[in-house]
Order: C-alpha cells, then structure tokens, then sequence
C-alpha cells in the first residue's frame, strides 16, 4: 500500500507581497514543505529567488523544509550560499554542472539533501554514478522554466522506471514530481510511484484561496 503524498507548495505561484502569510497559511493548511524555484536567466528564461529570499523565510521564523531547486548554471557558488540561508535540501540539474558528482558531493558535505533533477527529456543513465550521494530525485513533468504548464504524460513512463529502481536498490532515495500536479492528475502520477509532489499554481492560485480545500483533494487519493 502506497503511503499517503507530501505535499511541497512552490512558491513560484505565491503572492510575493505577502510571501511570509502566504507561506504560513499552506504550512497550516497541511504542506509539508516549501519549495523554492530558482532560475537564473540562463539555465531558464525566467529570473526568480536569491538566497536571501530563503533567509529572510527562516529570519522570519519558518521552520518546515525549504527545498531549493536550481534552475541556474553553474551550480556550486549557488549550493553555498543557499546552503548557509537556511535550505533543508538543494536539487540542480545534471546539464548544469560540470562535475555532477563533485556538486552533489558539495550538498552533502554542507548538511543538506541532495537531488538531482531530471527535464522530460533527460535519459536515466545520468543517475548511474551516483546513486550512492543522492536523497531525491525530482522529476520534471513539464519544461523547467515556467508555473502553471500542463503535465506531460510520458513522465509516467520515467517514474514507473524509478520507482521500481528505487525500491529495488535504494529505498532511501525520495521520488519527486513537481509540473502540472493538480486534483486531477495527482493520483495517476502517485499510482505510478511518486512519493512527494511540487504544487504551485493548483494551489496559490485556487478559487478563493482555500489552500485547505485544495491540498484536502490532493491527499485524497485512492491508496
């Protein structure tokens, strides 16, 4: 039997003017986790969250799990100093770094959780190596870069794959989704073995702001 889905709300979607509120109000609502978006301009189109973003969550007396994903190139200078703002765990993407190894190696000796990410059209292979330094794996379900886009369903196929690894060889190891995670589409992407799910836009931009409502829906899954 599967166990019941974590939720990690994405901030991407929040009300910035308020991000402090908003972020207490889905932590009381039942998220487990935050996540935190950050792109570069580069990496991604978009230009998102520093560090002190993170910092100033904590400084304001945050204290659930704060997941950074780097969407950015390179890497290591952004591990460190989101390290030191207060991360709980830090995923980047394989393309982005020169020496996937020595990044997540970095992760782990500055005491957070190590991921790597994984674009829809990334092969499993880059996980070979490094299976031993990893935490989490995130699956991207749409094109990084942008909130709010559809789900792609052939990720199905990648977490099915996963999930069987995983269980198979190093059941340690979390298996994230983040694009496109609704009501709807929750319970094929759970069934298929995920484990934790990125909302943003299903969630910050709900009808009336009922984060309880929403997130109620999204952990009502057959299991």
């Amino acid at each position: 039997m599967k166990s019941e889905p974590i939720i990690s709300a994405s901030i991407l979607s929040a009300d910035f003017a308020k991000l402090g509120e908003e972020v207490r109000a889905v932590l009381d609502a039942g998220a487990e986790r935050i996540h935190v978006d950050v792109m570069d301009q580069h990496y991604v189109p978009n230009l998102t969250f520093g560090p002190l973003v993170v910092e100033a969550l904590r400084q304001a007396g945050i204290t659930a799990p704060l997941d950074v994903h780097l969407m950015t190139r390179p890497v290591d200078m952004l591990i460190e100093l989101f390290a030191k703002a207060g991360a709980t765990s830090i995923c980047f993407h394989p393309e982005a770094s020169d020496h996937v190894d020595r990044s997540l190696g970095l992760i782990k000796h500055l005491g957070c959780e190590a991921g790597l990410a994984l674009n829809p059209a990334t092969p499993l292979d880059v996980l070979d190596y490094v299976w031993d330094k990893l935490d989490r794996i995130l699956v991207m379900s749409v094109n990084p870069g942008f909130g709010g886009q559809s789900f792609i369903p052939s990720s199905l196929a990648k977490i099915q794959t996963l999930h069987k690894k995983i269980n198979a060889d190093y059941p340690n190891v979390v298996l994230e989704v983040d694009g496109g995670i609704n009501p709807t589409t929750i319970q094929k992407v759970h069934e298929a073995g995920a484990q934790m799910f990125v909302v943003g836009s299903a969630l910050f931009k709900a009808k009336n702001q009922n984060y309880s409502e929403v997130i109620h829906a999204l952990k009502s899954l057959q299991i």
